[in-house]
């Protein structure tokens, strides 16, 4: 069976490289995005026939453009896109600033948006694809101080309705995981006393491990999945439903 080739935006970060880690030992070939931490990546894997390193700034459409170019010309076409970019914003509305706004709904919506808008062309042609984008538990109930990234979230959810029904005749699917509190990422960043009062807040008292979210990636992503699309997946131990 051939390889297939999946380009994961964000490979960098926390989730990115658990992921990027979980579809290189499936044996898929790599194409990791990163906007500045080249060395993150380097660290983490090596460049190779199967794995191959790109740079770009998602808020920039242009240099989206020319990296999807570069991943088509160098890796070959684009099976599986997963948008796992993404910043978080902690600011009550009222002291928000303009500027923190859109850097949040840009690299969380807009990037996105515009890695998919640059992918379909290819899935199109080739009458296959799957896209999956990360999105939150916090778009769909809210936490105080998150109201960009809330936000930004919320529109993931409702881009893909749209998205998957103008691409379901080619064979390509469009799906998000609203992911709750997991082991990896952003969470490392929150003081430990507060990760104690989040996972109280959980139904099953616990973060959620990287095996949950990569195990539902994996199906979301395979040939089988071709009847799920325009949905997002709650992966949050029960904190919404």
């Amino acid at each position: 069976m051939e390889k297939k080739n999946v380009l994961i935006i964000g490979a960098s970060g926390g989730l990115g490289i658990n992921i990027a880690a979980f579809f290189h030992n499936k044996g898929f070939n790599l194409a990791l995005h990163c906007n500045g931490n080249l060395e993150t990546l380097a660290s983490n894997f090596e460049e190779s026939a199967s794995i191959k390193f790109f740079q770009a700034n998602i808020l920039s459409e242009e240099e989206i453009s020319r990296m999807v170019s570069e991943v088509e010309k160098s890796v070959g076409k684009i099976d599986i896109l997963i948008n796992a970019a993404g910043i978080s914003s902690s600011s009550v509305t009222w002291k928000t600033s303009f500027e923190e706004w859109n850097e949040t709904l840009g690299i969380n919506l807009t990037g996105p948006f515009l890695c998919i808008k640059h992918v379909l062309p290819i899935m199109r042609e080739n009458n296959f694809g799957r896209i999956v984008n990360i999105s939150s538990v916090v778009a769909q109930s809210g936490v105080v101080g998150t109201a960009a990234y809330s936000a930004s979230k919320a529109g993931l959810i409702g881009m893909v309705k749209t998205i998957a029904k103008e691409v379901a005749n080619k064979n390509i699917t469009v799906n998000n995981i609203a992911l709750g509190y997991f082991n990896a990422g952003m969470i490392n960043n929150v003081p430990e006393d507060l990760q104690e009062t989040i996972k109280a807040s959980i139904p099953k008292k616990e973060f959620g491990e990287m095996e949950e979210l990569t195990n539902c990636l994996e199906y979301l992503t395979s040939d089988d999945a071709g009847y799920l699309t325009g949905q997002t997946i709650n992966l949050n131990g029960g904190m919404y439903s």
